[in-house]
């Protein structure tokens, strides 16, 4: 087997004969690069990102409380208006079914999202309609 020779000359360094830091020739990191400060000096800087992402999570949750009365409201607006469908269907009174429905129309709850807030618009206003039409 041919040994290869250092490489001398085209580049002027010579081989290093420095021991190894560590006892078992592992990687160590020079003096400048340690650092030296307090091991609990990073989650400081951590604690405000996070500090951040629940500020911004109690942000949403009022909006995802008044969507969910919002939907809740929905719901009982539809289901007035299923039962006035029924009263009307089944040749009964339905003066209780558009008490009812006035009641809910008058007690809209405000919602975030854009979306629901459309589609209760038009809910709002069917429920309207039919009071107009009755009332």
């Amino acid at each position: 087997m041919t040994a290869i020779p250092p490489l001398q000359g085209a580049t002027g360094l010579a081989p290093s004969r420095r021991p190894a830091a560590a006892a078992g020739g592992g990687f160590a990191l020079p003096d400048a690069m340690v650092p030296s400060g307090p091991a609990d000096a990073a989650p400081a800087s951590v604690a405000p990102a996070a500090l951040a992402g629940l500020l911004a999570l109690q942000e949403t949750l009022p909006d995802a409380a008044r969507d969910r009365a919002a939907r809740r409201h929905g719901r009982d607006m539809l289901a007035a208006l299923a039962g006035l469908q029924r009263a009307l269907l089944g040749g009964g009174d339905a003066a209780a079914a558009l008490e009812r429905l006035a009641g809910l129309v008058g007690n809209m709850a405000p919602a975030a999202d854009p979306a629901l807030a459309t589609v209760l618009a038009a809910l709002t206003l069917r429920c309207r309609v039919e009071l107009a039409r009755r009332g």
